[in-house]
């Protein structure tokens, strides 16, 4: 995949890289990425000679027909790991067990600590689950990673991919062992979460939103929601006057008929 997928990323789009001298050249270690586009899984492992393992939902590896098990293997080839998202608590502890023991094998293990892509290409709030508590089990060092411009690529409802040059800045691997054995601490669990954030902040420039991005994203769809009611409500009533004037004009018209 990396001479297939990623050779024909790198030709095509040739995505300039700061600091691939913070990814170790052996060993486990965690790169924590924001995350703007779907392509983003890709364009990352492209860019680096060791193999990075992400999670991914279940739907693309038991997807049914020829094209599910194409894009199944496709999947598993640069590296995803399917994940159940049906449970929110179980989909948030699969990725967690994916994750160490990914780590455990001395593998490079990804993550967005996100948890989606952002709605609007701004920095949201890192949810403090997964991230934190892999660190703290495995102590793996987590290096922050910055995707730029990867959202411009192929917005969504844009078939064809933009031809432009992305890039990927990569920061200097951040240590928590000083927090090891707390794993289950929820202010601790914050406190790593957000030291990463800030370094992603720092790396990509990015305005920072102190909300989840999952939120915003209902925030969203919820305008959208209302403002098509909205919008479906003046139409009806339009629609009604018209019919009332075009009632009133035929009323007054037989009025005159009569009249004369």
């Amino acid at each position: 995949m990396k001479v297939t997928v990623g050779g024909s990323l790198k030709l095509a789009f040739r995505p300039w890289v700061e600091g691939l001298e913070h990814i170790p050249a052996d060993g486990p270690a965690i790169l924590a990425s924001n995350h703007l586009s779907f392509s983003d899984s890709f364009f990352l492992p492209a860019v680096l000679d060791r193999k990075v393992t992400f999670i991914a939902k279940a739907e693309y590896f038991n997807t049914p027909g020829v094209k599910g098990r194409l894009t199944a293997a496709f999947f598993k080839g640069v590296g995803q790991l399917p994940v159940d998202r049906s449970g929110a608590r179980g989909a948030g502890e699969a990725a967690i067990k994916s994750g160490i023991e990914v780590l455990e094998r001395g593998e490079l293990f990804g993550i967005y600590p996100e948890g989606t892509r952002s709605p609007d290409g701004r920095l949201y709030r890192g949810k403090p689950g997964g991230l934190a508590r892999v660190a703290l089990a495995t102590g793996a060092p987590v290096v922050p990673v910055a995707m730029i411009d990867t959202e411009k690529i192929q917005p969504p409802g844009q078939v064809m991919p933009k031809l432009m040059r992305p890039g990927i800045r990569i920061g200097k691997p951040l240590d928590f062992s000083r927090y090891q054995g707390m794993e289950h601490d929820r202010f601790v669990l914050r406190a790593v979460t957000d030291e990463v954030m800030y370094e992603i902040m720092k790396l990509s420039g990015q305005e920072y939103v102190d909300m989840y991005a999952t939120a915003m994203k209902r925030q969203l769809a919820e305008a959208a929601k209302a403002a098509k009611a909205e919008k479906a409500a003046k139409a009806q009533k339009a629609a009604k006057a018209e019919m009332a004037a075009k009632n009133d004009k035929a009323a007054e018209a037989g009025t005159d008929r009569a009249g004369t």
